[in-house]
């Protein structure tokens, strides 16, 4: 599993690239992965996931994650 920083720094950088898709550019990696089997792949897709929700939530809202 890559570090607690790193999975911030990709979810910001996915919400950069992707926008409002972003969540759904995620869940898309996580099926491919699934798919293949890639459960540490799976796990750290999810993760990233989960931060792109926590990051969506507070733009919506104005306030920092830190």
């Amino acid at each position: 599993m890559i570090s607690e920083r790193e999975l911030w720094a990709c979810a910001a950088t996915i919400l950069e690239q992707h926008g409002e898709r972003a969540i759904d550019h995620a869940a898309g990696r996580v099926a491919d992965l699934a798919k293949s089997g890639d459960e540490p792949g799976v796990k750290t897709w999810i993760a990233i996931a989960e931060r792109i929700g926590r990051l969506t939530d507070f733009s919506s809202t104005g306030m920092s994650p830190h």
